[in-house]
């Protein structure tokens, strides 16, 4: 997924973004409202174009938006793909707790066996 812009499977490059820590952080920090490259890459031990890196991932997936006044190259918080992400798991949601539902009988059948 590294080379791919997301648009031929956006879930897909929304989940790549996401897999990483750093990427999750920068995510968290912009839950507060815009802000610029140096002040996403304070909290980071590392050059400020290894964060690039990290916000054209980001960019790529739809999660941040990036514009330009002046000097000031603000990043803010995309939703929509987040959002997207969230129904997936939803989506799913009915079928885990049910398969768990069915674990947790099938390990009480096996204990009450044991007794």
């Amino acid at each position: 997924m590294p080379a791919s812009d997301g648009a031929a499977d956006p879930l897909g490059a929304t989940h790549w973004a996401l897999a990483d820590p750093t990427r999750r952080a920068i995510l968290a920090q912009l839950v507060a409202g815009e802000a610029p490259v140096t002040e996403l890459a304070a909290p980071y031990e590392m050059s400020l174009p290894a964060v690039s890196k990290h916000l054209k991932v980001l960019e790529r997936a739809g999660l941040i938006e990036r514009s330009r006044h002046a000097q000031w190259r603000p990043c803010r918080l995309a939703p929509e793909p987040l959002k997207e992400v969230a129904d997936w798991v939803e989506h799913y949601r009915g079928l885990w707790e049910e398969r768990l539902d069915r674990l947790d009988a099938y390990l009480v059948e096996l204990q009450g066996d044991d007794r």
